[in-house]
C-alpha cells in the first residue's frame, strides 16, 4: 500500500473513475479528483500531492496553463506531472514538456503502461546530492567549482557542455526539449540552434564514455538523464 497522494485533473467523469480504480487497485489509496483546471490548481495548492495526472482539454483554464502555474509556484514547482490527452501531435507533446510536464501519455492508454509511467516518475533515483554536489554511478559534479569527476578522473568539459550536463542531472528522468536546453544553458546574446545542442551532447557522450548511456535521446523531442 502506497502513502503517495495523487491528484487527477480530468473533466471526463468516466476517465476519472477508470483512473481512480486503476490507482487504488495498484495500492495508491490517497487519490483526489478535480474536473476543471481551476479546481485542480486549488486542490494541488492545498494538498501538495506526490504526483499529478493532468488532462489537457479542460473547462476554464487548459492543462498547459495549469502545468505552467504549478511550475511557477515555488511550493508546487517540483511536483511530478504526467499529462493525459487524446492529442498525439508532436508539437503538443513538445509544448507539454516545455510547460514543465515530466511525462506525456496519449489516450487511449493501457492500465499497465499508465502504472509503469507512474512508478517511473515516483521512483527515487539512486543518486546522492550533498550541498552543491551531485553524485551518481561514479560521476561527481559540483555547481560551485564546475568540476566534473568520473571514477577519479577530472573531465575537461566546455562551459556549455557542463551546463547541459548539470541541467540534465538536476531532474532525473525529466525530458528537456532542445529549445529548453538552449534557453536554460546558453548565452542569450548568442544565436544557438537545435543542432548546436546535438553537437554538445555528442561531445559530452564522447568525454563521458560508457557513463553516457545514462543520457537518453527522446527522438524528435530532446534529452533526459536516465538513472
Amino acid at each position: 500500500m502506497s502513502t503517495e497522494t495523487i491528484v487527477i485533473i480530468e473533466d471526463d467523469s468516466a476517465i476519472r473513475s477508470v483512473l481512480n480504480i486503476a490507482l487504488k487497485g495498484a495500492g495508491y489509496t490517497i487519490v483526489k479528483e478535480a474536473e476543471s483546471g481551476d479546481e485542480g490548481l486549488k486542490l494541488v495548492n492545498e494538498l501538495k500531492p506526490s504526483l499529478i495526472l493532468l488532462d489537457l482539454m479542460l473547462p476554464g483554464i487548459d492543462g498547459f496553463t495549469v502545468c505552467s502555474k504549478i511550475r511557477e509556484n515555488p511550493e508546487t514547482a517540483s511536483i511530478p506531472i504526467i499529462m493525459l490527452t487524446a492529442r498525439s501531435d508532436e508539437n503538443d507533446i513538445i509544448r507539454g514538456l516545455e510547460c514543465g510536464a515530466d511525462d506525456y501519455i496519449t489516450k487511449p492508454f493501457s492500465r499497465q503502461v499508465l502504472l509503469a509511467r507512474i512508478r517511473a516518475v515516483l521512483r527515487r533515483p539512486q543518486s546522492r546530492k550533498t550541498d552543491a554536489t551531485i553524485e551518481f554511478d561514479g560521476l561527481s559534479i559540483n555547481d560551485e567549482t564546475h568540476k566534473v569527476v568520473l571514477k577519479g578522473k577530472t573531465l575537461d568539459l566546455t562551459g556549455s557542455e557542463y551546463r547541459v550536463l548539470s541541467l540534465l542531472l538536476s531532474r532525473p528522468e525529466r525530458v528537456y526539449t532542445r529549445s529548453q536546453i538552449i534557453d536554460l544553458t546558453q548565452d542569450p546574446d548568442k544565436a544557438v540552434t537545435d543542432r548546436a545542442v546535438d553537437v554538445q551532447i555528442v561531445g559530452l557522450r564522447r568525454k563521458l564514455g560508457s557513463w553516457a548511456n545514462h543520457i537518453e535521446t527522446i527522438r524528435g523531442v530532446g534529452y533526459r538523464f536516465q538513472p
